[in-house]
């Protein structure tokens, strides 16, 4: 008796936590409607714009070659991979028939029109920060893009990750609003840039850690992540930049290049495109709060740059000495843009944190895949030497940077990223939750 009154209570507990759970799981579907059109008018629609542009929204939501905003561009995560959603408003596959509530609980709770839960891939952790003017202008700026009929690629998780009531429990965990730091003793600019990459520009969504269930680690903000298979680096007192960061700048590689720094890669690069379309104001506002990141004092510059002899009577040095001769030294020696060298290259490699990383991947990608410039458009240019160099010449080639441009010493497991690497085909459909990664601060 006294084991069945166990079973019993056991069961009843089970049953009542079930039911909890899926009580605060639910959410009501709200009614179809569209937009008013006081709100959908000239200026909201300008700010949104302003707005989408500073959170890289094109990004995530635009396939490579595919329409605006339409959607599937696939983002991976250590789960499976969750395509992005049309959120053109087309009426049958897109936000045609969300209300601007419908519209404000997708972005800040991550809950659908329907009530079906969003996948955190989708930062309404950082939105949830957003205020009701900017959800309103956003809103404005979506509803008016030219409707796309593209339905949503399914997403690629396994069960039961691919059952969303689930993601209810990760939000009572890990959800939080972002707290606002802004700080009457800043300046205006401070409290801008704090508001927008804390809220709208997600900065925290790759240049953070993440725990074993997806969720930043918010004891360590900004101490470095992971995006698109690139590291993404700290912009805390643990940076290994090797030149201090300046708000201007910040604010020069934020905007386009910076001569001393560089320009940004990998994913971190749509971000920079994107920016060109931002006021100067709004950029420099992100400058202000993230030079103030790495702490008090210079950022970064933990020895400076370094450009050092590198051992004669190593073979793969060698080889990868008379590699970088022939294929990088004619612009990577010439001084500089800023000096009248060759135009979009720093001093020096030694500059570049790629090179400071704690490992070799930034590197590998970037000398693989090369650099384009925007079409009709000046920019950095680079080769794609994955299609020039063999596994073997890039080992070479990657040792004898690290060597010459680098005190930390040799990486681990070189010649098996390389391989690995090289082996990848670019996916330019795929990527990381948020967008910003980068290659070089």
């Amino acid at each position: 008796m006294r084991r069945r009154r166990i079973a019993v209570w056991l069961g009843g507990a089970v049953l009542a936590a079930v039911a909890g759970f899926g009580i605060a799981a639910w959410r009501s579907p709200i009614a179809p409607g569209g937009p008013a059109p006081d709100e959908v008018a000239a200026e909201p629609v300008r700010r949104g714009a302003v707005l989408a542009a500073l959170g890289y929204c094109a990004s995530c939501h635009t396939t490579e070659g595919g329409r605006p905003y339409a959607g599937g561009r696939g983002v991976a995560t250590p789960f499976g991979t969750i395509y992005s959603t049309n959120i053109t408003p087309d009426p049958e596959t897109g936000l045609g028939r969300y209300t601007l509530a419908a519209f404000a609980r997708a972005m800040r709770e991550g809950v659908d029109r329907e009530g079906r839960h969003l996948y955190p891939a989708f930062p309404y952790t950082h939105y949830a920060g957003l205020t009701d003017a900017d959800i309103a202008a956003l809103y404005a700026f979506t509803m008016t893009r030219e409707p796309v009929r593209q339905a949503a690629t399914p997403n690629a998780l396994p069960a039961p990750l691919s059952w969303r009531p689930l993601i209810a429990g990760w939000k009572l965990l890990f959800a939080r609003a972002p707290a606002s730091p802004a700080d009457p003793r800043r300046s205006p600019d401070w409290n801008r840039g704090a508001y927008l990459a804390e809220a709208l520009s997600h900065c925290g969504a790759c240049h953070t850690p993440r725990n074993l269930l997806g969720a930043e680690i918010r004891s360590k903000a900004y101490a470095g992540g992971e995006a698109d298979g690139w590291w993404v680096p700290p912009l805390d007192r643990s940076s290994p930049s090797p030149l201090a960061w300046s708000e201007d700048d910040l604010a020069r590689y934020l905007a386009e290049w910076d001569p001393q720094h560089g320009g940004a890669g990998g994913p971190m690069r749509p971000v920079v495109e994107a920016h060109r379309t931002v006021p100067a104001g709004e950029i420099r506002a992100l400058a202000a709060y993230a030079a103030t990141l790495y702490g008090p004092g210079p950022a970064g510059s933990r020895t400076g740059p370094v450009d050092q002899a590198v051992p004669e009577n190593d073979p793969a040095l060698a080889r990868g000495a008379a590699t970088y001769a022939g294929a990088c030294a004619t612009c990577h020696e010439s001084g500089g843009g800023a000096a009248g060298g060759v135009p979009y290259t720093s001093p020096s490699l030694g500059h570049r944190t790629t090179l400071r990383a704690p490992d070799p991947r930034n590197l590998i990608l970037t000398l693989r895949d090369g650099i384009s410039p925007r079409e009709h458009a000046p920019g950095p240019i680079m080769p794609a030497y994955g299609t020039m160099l063999t596994p073997a010449q890039m080992t070479d080639l990657a040792a004898y940077l690290r060597a010459r441009f680098s005190p930390d010493g040799p990486w681990p497991d070189l010649d098996g990223t390389v391989r690995r690497l090289m082996r990848e085909t670019a996916r330019p459909e795929v990527r990381k939750p948020g967008a910003r990664a980068e290659a070089t601060p």
